[in-house]
């Protein structure tokens, strides 16, 4: 009984990484495929793919772009025109995923649970935005990039400069044309 009940959960296990969801980030730089994290954070995976089903993504642009940081999007059109969002999500972000080089966050203000739909992908190890460091709420890991990181290094090479109240902005537009679920 007990050797069948362990390799059920495996089995479970196993098949909950292969059922993981899948999307493509297309960008007018090149693709970036992600695997997110449905069980670590389902709340937050829901509300990501909310937006992708609306094909919110589509249109809007990588504004936030600091090299040896990470790229944010998700949020505003090429004009830097902040799109309207649903409520914000509840915080995720003691998942036990670190935010590590390759890994998808929910971007926030100072309020843990203020994520709509702006994210950004950690292009080195970010261990002081996990939570509890400094003894504080950290930044929600949903996903990691599968493939396509060299995108992300190329997009945060990108010249940027100040808009307005926006710094870091790329001085020509990094679009994401679309974001699509895989599977």
């Amino acid at each position: 009984m007990r050797k069948s009940l362990i390799t059920s959960l495996a089995l479970l296990a196993l098949c909950s990484q292969v059922n993981a969801t899948e999307v493509d980030i297309i960008t007018n730089q090149g693709t970036i495929r992600v695997d997110l994290e449905d069980a670590a954070a389902p709340k937050t995976v829901a509300n990501f793919l909310r937006y992708v089903d609306e094909g919110f993504y589509n249109g809007t642009i990588f504004h936030r772009v600091i090299r040896g940081f990470m790229v944010q999007g998700g949020g505003f059109t090429s004009d830097l025109e902040r799109k309207t969002t649903h409520k914000a999500v509840a915080y995720e972000g003691d998942n036990q995923l670190a935010n590590n080089r390759g890994t998808l966050a929910m971007a926030r203000t100072q309020d843990p649970n203020s994520a709509t739909s702006q994210f950004f992908i950690n292009q080195v190890d970010n261990a002081f935005l996990n939570h509890g460091t400094r003894g504080a709420a950290g930044y929600t890991v949903f996903g990691k990039v599968i493939s396509g990181m060299e995108i992300v290094d190329a997009i945060s090479a990108v010249p940027t400069s100040t808009v307005g109240p926006y710094q870091d902005v790329p001085t020509t537009p990094v679009i994401i044309e679309s974001v699509t679920r895989v599977n």
